[in-house]
């Protein structure tokens, strides 16, 4: 009898797992509690060897130092936070790389509604979206400090190579932090369908404007 009724709840909490109405075990809860004690625990222990060291000074010390430290914390999970979701400030698009400006990038579209993949081309970065309308953007990068050509009669890279040949019905967008030449506005507005952003642009999108209110064709 005790090996039936021990079988009849194994197969009752299977059930229940394979429903999903089954909570978590101790083994799936046990890193968190873990984490938990040595986040409290830890404080703790400051304050009380800071206390026994320097009397109610350390103890006020302590207390301070925790605060800032929450402050600080706090910060940082609210910047991280506003990060993924697609907003930048300008000290933050400078400080990042070509591989961080794409992922920012990618952020900032599906914060205005589009669906991303990224399609690196020939060792070139590159993002391919679209939105709920059916409009396909095909978005390019270039380093802000990339020699330009002006003697190029195709546009400087990589504007030559912001859409693939053959490929219709994309509006194609180069994204850079720096400034464009004459060349290369007169070689965009030569081909039809390509949206430079530059770096004063780029702040914009960052600060939360849209593709669309930076005059992205439609």
């Amino acid at each position: 009898m005790p090996g039936s009724r021990r079988s009849q709840r194994q197969r009752a909490v299977a059930e229940l797992r394979a429903q999903g109405r089954y909570g978590p075990e101790l083994r799936d809860v046990l890193p968190a509690f873990v984490g938990l004690a040595f986040a409290v625990a830890g404080p703790v222990a400051l304050l009380v060897w800071l206390h026994h060291a320097l009397g109610i000074g350390g103890l006020v010390l302590g207390v301070a130092l925790l605060a800032a430290a929450t402050v600080v914390g706090l910060r940082w999970r609210r910047a991280a936070v506003r990060r993924r979701g697609g907003i930048y400030t300008p000290a933050e698009l400078a400080v990042l790389d070509e591989h961080g400006l794409v992922a920012a990038a990618e952020r900032m579209l599906g914060r205005d509604g589009w669906h991303v993949i990224a399609m690196p081309d020939e060792g070139r970065p590159r993002l391919y979206a679209r939105d709920r309308g059916g409009r396909q953007l095909d978005v390019g990068f270039r380093p802000a400090d990339e020699a330009v050509d002006e003697d190029v009669p195709t546009g400087p890279a990589p504007l030559r190579e912001a859409g693939r040949p053959g490929v219709d019905n994309l509006i194609r967008v180069v994204v850079s932090r720096g400034s464009y030449s004459r060349a290369d506005v007169l070689w965009a507005s030569r081909q039809g369908g390509v949206h430079l952003v530059d770096g004063r642009q780029l702040q914009q999108w960052a600060a939360g404007e849209s593709l669309d209110g930076l005059g992205l064709p439609g």
